[in-house]
């Protein structure tokens, strides 16, 4: 090594973060996705892991394993080995939905896992189709009102984020819609751009193509304040509505019985991840943000109040699966 690549070497280990050392040095870590592959959930993930190789010095492998609205992912995080080399992304449908509408869930959504952070917030949108005649919301509630039971909503199946969102906006409007469940967020989408179903409650992130080519008309978003890129639509809140405002959210979890050294050393290094350059340009193009990073602790009282807030919209619809 001549004396050039030595002070190269020398100045890069003085400058690598002390929350980078662990036992782990060397191994993988392996990111758990429990929905397939080219969504919102996946997309971010993907985003994350690659800083996070960079920050902690290790390769990071995202591993998808969908299924059961996601349930089949965490159960497989839950059972792994609490090493600090494996990660778990949990949603509002892991953490929050799923716990609230399946009796029967193979994981607790808090004894079994350490939370670590937030990766990002995600917003919601109520869409109808353009062919439906509504400029804004109050001219669909004023349509609801008048046909009470006539217009439908679809939903990608019983006991999803987008059914969730779907009851709890009848619940605050006190109108009515029929459901008209799916298999999936994509065959659900495709009706309402045919027109076979008027309404739907997605995310930002996968909405914003149909929206901006016209196909569908956004009505409301579920976020602090308009969102820049779509700056013509309101906010819940504005449109008189603001227990609708919260958005869906993105983190990451580990196995239940992680060391907290490595808990404190994945919090760190995702709190600097989301920080490097690009990466909120990268999100924020598909309708994602990255959070404040706030402690682990702090997390997980999160995660139990959206449990809590998701078993209220359960038992006003009536929701329950096996």
């Amino acid at each position: 090594m001549n004396r050039r690549q030595f002070t190269t070497a020398l100045s890069s280990t003085l400058i690598a973060p002390a929350w980078a050392a662990s036992s782990t040095d060397g191994k993988p870590l392996r990111l758990v996705v429990p929905f397939a592959p080219g969504g919102a959930t996946d997309i971010t993930a993907r985003a994350v892991g690659d800083q996070l190789s960079k920050e902690l010095s290790q390769p990071v492998i995202v591993e998808n394993k969908a299924g059961a609205g996601g349930s089949i992912g965490m159960q497989e995080v839950a059972r792994s080995e609490p090493d600090g080399l494996t990660l778990g992304v949990a949603t509002l449908s892991t953490h929050g939905v799923n716990p609230a509408v399946y009796k029967k869930l193979g994981y607790d959504p808090v004894a079994s896992f350490a939370p670590v952070a937030e990766l990002v917030k995600a917003p919601g949108v109520l869409i109808v189709n353009a062919g439906l005649g509504v400029r804004d919301m109050a001219a669909f509630l004023k349509l609801l009102k008048s046909q009470p039971g006539k217009l439908m909503y679809a939903s990608p199946g019983n006991g999803t984020i987008g059914h969730m969102w779907a009851e709890l906006f009848k619940r605050s409007t006190q109108t009515f819609m029929l459901h008209v469940p799916y298999r999936g967020a994509a065959p659900a989408l495709n009706d309402v751009l045919a027109g076979q179903v008027h309404a739907y409650f997605d995310q930002v992130a996968s909405a914003l193509p149909h929206i901006q080519s016209g196909k569908v008309k956004a009505l409301a978003v579920s976020w602090p304040t308009r969102l820049e890129v779509l700056p013509d639509v309101p906010t819940f809140a504005e449109v008189g509505l603001p227990n609708n405002n919260l958005p869906s959210w993105f983190g990451l979890v580990a196995p239940a019985g992680t060391p907290a050294a490595e808990v404190k050393r994945l919090h760190q290094a995702v709190g600097s991840a989301l920080k490097a350059p690009g990466i909120s340009e990268r999100l924020a193009k598909l309708g994602l943000y990255p959070s404040p990073l706030r402690s682990p602790a702090e997390f997980g009282t999160q995660i139990r109040q959206e449990i809590e807030r998701m078993q209220q919209v359960a038992q006003f619809a009536k929701i329950q699966l096996d």
